[in-house]
């Protein structure tokens, strides 16, 4: 029986994405070769990098305004650090909402000045700052649209006259937002598009070139861009399974179809959360509750044990939280059916029945 996976990351993908994966690395397009072992310049793998670069702008509704999506390596964690060598001159603000916010705080520090016009960890991060002044000499705001250790999520963004760069790592393509807002957005794959491996990074062409120092040919988005994803071998089967999941969600009816499929998710969830007595939520405002990661508490831990065979014989995985916070969290990423939430919602039922 298939598992339940609530895991942070990596992600759950569509079973017919992983049907098609597996085919594909034994006999890729009826070629009787792997796709993880031709070249990454054949005309069958630049086909797939051109459709998974099309099928982002198309699905982020930013084809024809101007922007490039790329696909690169590294994670999330070099965009803290690429990102600041394209566009940090003078000063940046960032907004520090959790964990790798304030990675890439610490990395940004090593660029220029850095406000940081906004902050939860007073609290844990367990809520979203709000009403903080954006300084008028940036050159660009930075902000974290999701934190999956925390469970907090942006519901609203900014109106800015400078840059705006957003970490969509883990709710990317998970709702209907005006994506031509921003003007550099990247994530990892792992979180809610693909295998960990590919990072995708989203730009409006004309913030780049604007910077005085010599940009490393590696950190260069220009050069990324003008090589199509193309300046470094990259990560074949990772891209691959991302356009795949970037199709299905198209076939699907695409981000404002998952969106209302992540709504009913997320409600179902903290619902049962509200009502049942045994559990609590960590974040402390109910709008700023993330619907791509849900995290909780037990009221009384002496349930834990109990609580914990219950998940776990009903084939559940990747319940645990955070070790920064404790407790539990349930990651409802695109691919999660509203079946699996349901389950668990059982269990939460069963260990209250059993008092």
């Amino acid at each position: 029986m298939k598992k339940h996976n609530f895991s942070a990351g990596p992600c759950i993908l569509p079973q017919s994405v992983l049907k098609q994966a597996s085919e594909a690395i034994t006999n890729f397009n009826g070629l009787d070769l792997s796709l993880i072992e031709i070249s990454h310049r054949s005309k069958d793998f630049v086909a797939v990098m051109d459709k998974a670069q099309s099928l982002v702008l198309e699905l982020l509704d930013l084809e024809n305004k101007g922007y490039s999506a790329i696909f690169l390596q590294g994670g999330a964690s070099t965009q803290f650090l690429m990102l600041c060598y394209n566009l940090l001159e003078n000063k940046a603000a960032y907004l520090n909402t959790g964990t790798w916010s304030s990675k890439a705080i610490k990395e940004a520090k090593l660029f220029g000045e850095l406000v940081e016009v906004g902050s939860s960890k007073d609290a844990n991060f367990n809520y979203i700052p709000k009403g903080y002044p954006i300084p008028s000499d940036i050159d660009y705001f930075h902000c974290t649209s999701n934190n999956t250790i925390f469970g907090t999520q942006m519901q609203s963004f900014p109106e800015i006259k400078s840059t705006l760069v957003c970490d969509m790592s883990s709710d990317i393509f998970s709702r209907v937002l005006d994506f031509s807002k921003f003007d550099l957005i990247y994530a990892g794959a792992q979180k809610n598009m693909g295998p960990a491996g590919a990072t995708l990074v989203v730009i409006k062409d004309s913030i780049l070139g604007k910077v005085s120092r010599v940009i490393p040919s590696m950190m260069d988005y220009k050069i990324h861009i003008d090589k199509e994803s193309m300046f470094n071998t990259p990560s074949v089967f990772a891209v691959y399974v991302s356009m795949l999941t970037l199709q299905w969600l198209k076939d699907l009816g695409g981000v404002s179809a998952i969106e209302k499929i992540n709504n009913q998710k997320a409600e179902l969830l903290y619902t049962e959360i509200d009502r049942n007595p045994l559990f609590e939520g960590f974040v402390k405002d109910k709008e700023d509750r993330s619907k791509m990661n849900a995290t909780f508490n037990l009221v009384d831990d002496s349930l834990k044990d109990a609580f914990d065979v219950l998940w776990k014989e009903a084939g559940i995985n990747g319940l645990n939280g955070h070790r920064s916070v404790g407790g539990y969290r349930a990651s409802m990423y695109n691919a999660l059916p509203l079946e699996s939430v349901q389950v668990l919602v059982d269990v939460m039922q069963e260990l209250e029945n059993s008092k």
